[in-house]
Order: C-alpha cells, then sequence, then structure tokens
C-alpha cells in the first residue's frame, strides 16, 4: 500500500501546543503571526529569540498523542510511505517516524541556522548558547569590535542593556530558528523530497488530518496523491476548503479518530 499523510496544527494541538490560530496561540498578548516573520526578527531579535525559547520548552513539555502513535503504526505497515507535516515540533519524530519518512515542509523548531550562510544545527536541548563576544546594542546587532554584524539592517532597541544572541561561527551574521517565517519560500530539498514521492506513483489513500488547508500546495499535494480514484481522508471537525474534494469526511479530533482509521487500513492490507 501506498500512503500519504498531511498533517497540521491541530494534530499538535491535541498535545496541548497551541496553534497560531487560537486565542491560546497568543504570546504576551501579541499575535505569533506577527512575530513569525523576518520583519519582526529585524525589528527585535530578542523578542522573537524568548518566543521561541518558550515555545521549545512548551514541545518538550509535551508528549505525542494517540494522533502521532497512529501514524507511525501505519508507517511501519505501508509498502511506500511520506508524512508531510506543517509542524515545526518534534512529535511526530518522538512517536517513531523516521527522518526518511517525514517532510516537515514548515521547519524544525529545535533546529538553529545562519540568516544568511547553510550554517546550521540541531539540538533537542535548551535554548542556543550564543557566543559571548557578541552582544545587541542601540537595537543594533554589532560585534565588540563595533562592526555591524548584519549586513546594514537596522534593528529596533529590544531594551537598555546589551543583550546577548547567537551569531554564526562561519559568518558572524545573526542565528536564528530553523523555521519557514510567513513570507518566506519553502525550503527547495524538502520540496523536491515531496515531488519526488508524488512523481513516484498514484496512492492508495491520502490522509489528511488536522490542517485547515489555507496553504495551496496542501490542497494540491492532496489531489496529486489521490489521482487516478484514490481514497482522500480529511479528519477534521471543521470544514476546509479541501472537504468538498475528499471521499471520506471524518469531523472528529486526529487522536480520537486515526487510531480506529489506521487498524481498518491494516485490516485491508
Amino acid at each position: 500500500m501506498r500512503l500519504l499523510v498531511l498533517t497540521g496544527a491541530g494534530v499538535s494541538a491535541e498535545s496541548g501546543i497551541p496553534t497560531f490560530r487560537s486565542r491560546d496561540g497568543y504570546w504576551r498578548n501579541l499575535d505569533p503571526a506577527k512575530l513569525a516573520t523576518p520583519e519582526a526578527f529585524a525589528r527585535d531579535p530578542k523578542l522573537v529569540w524568548d518566543w521561541y525559547a518558550e515555545r521549545r520548552q512548551g514541545i518538550r513539555n509535551a508528549q505525542p498523542n494517540a494522533a502521532h502513535g497512529a501514524i507511525a503504526k501505519l508507517a511501519t505497515h505501508a509498502d511506500e510511505f511520506l508524512l508531510v507535516t506543517q509542524n515545526v515540533d518534534d512529535l511526530h519524530a518522538r512517536a517513531g517516524i523516521p527522518a526518511q519518512k517525514m517532510v516537515q515542509i514548515h521547519g524544525d523548531i529545535f533546529v538553529t541556522r545562519c540568516s544568511r550562510c547553510e550554517f546550521s544545527y540541531a539540538d533537542r536541548g535548551g535554548s542556543p548558547e550564543p557566543p559571548r563576544d557578541r552582544v545587541l546594542q542601540s537595537g543594533r546587532l554589532r560585534s565588540r569590535n563595533g562592526c555591524e554584524a548584519t549586513a546594514g539592517l537596522s534593528i529596533a532597541p529590544t531594551s537598555d542593556s546589551d543583550v546577548d544572541l547567537p551569531h554564526c561561527p562561519n559568518c558572524d551574521e545573526p542565528m536564528r530558528p530553523g523555521v519557514v517565517w510567513f513570507g518566506e519560500q519553502l525550503s527547495r530539498n524538502e520540496l523536491e523530497r515531496v515531488e519526488n514521492f508524488l512523481d513516484g506513483g498514484a496512492c492508495d489513500v491520502v490522509i489528511v488530518a488536522g490542517t485547515t488547508a489555507t496553504f495551496g500546495y496542501i490542497i494540491d499535494w492532496a489531489l496529486r496523491g489521490s489521482r487516478d480514484g484514490a481514497e482522500l481522508i480529511e479528519v477534521n471537525p471543521e470544514e476546509t476548503p479541501l472537504s468538498r474534494f475528499a471521499t471520506r469526511l471524518v469531523r472528529e479530533p486526529a487522536a480520537i479518530a486515526l487510531p480506529r482509521i489506521v487498524d481498518e487500513l491494516i485490516a485491508l492490507g
């Protein structure tokens, strides 16, 4: 059986991780959609890093739920399988999905990468420890020798005191969370992985769970995966733009519906 699974924030929400579009997703009364942008990082990198530090800790405290477990179980029974998740957390991985069977299309919150070059590293521990020879002065990123570290990028002050921030050991530019922010392009490598899977043949079943399907590429991948008469299952308590294309609508939370659906698919072989 060839299977494609697409998941969104609703799956992680059932583990207690707030979604951007919920009131619980707000942080310090700030709209997360306005924090997850290159412009927000340019204006106030410390504020953005503080937010991501809290998000990382919240994810570390969360546990995979029954939906994560069901998807991992399905992956072990499929002949060919790919999970494409919009979630930047590590709950799918902790549930047992191997990296080669998963694409995190919006990045990985536990990766810290350079804002200019290709340097990056992953760390499931605490927030990155910035080099001690870097400070934030008068709202602009500078090294202690006074050189601009942001190629002329103006940044509004965050506080009256100097603030340590992580910098790239290769090019000295600011390090940032390894996620795709609003207004940024998706990773070419991850896009190629999705495209290669879709080009490999039609799927038998496509499952779309916990996503509002507001991004056109999610709908496109679901429809391409379910071409030639494959079953397209949408698991979502609410109607989405994808609903009218689904061959089966399951109006339940993913943690309730997916274990049952997965067992049905495995029984069918």
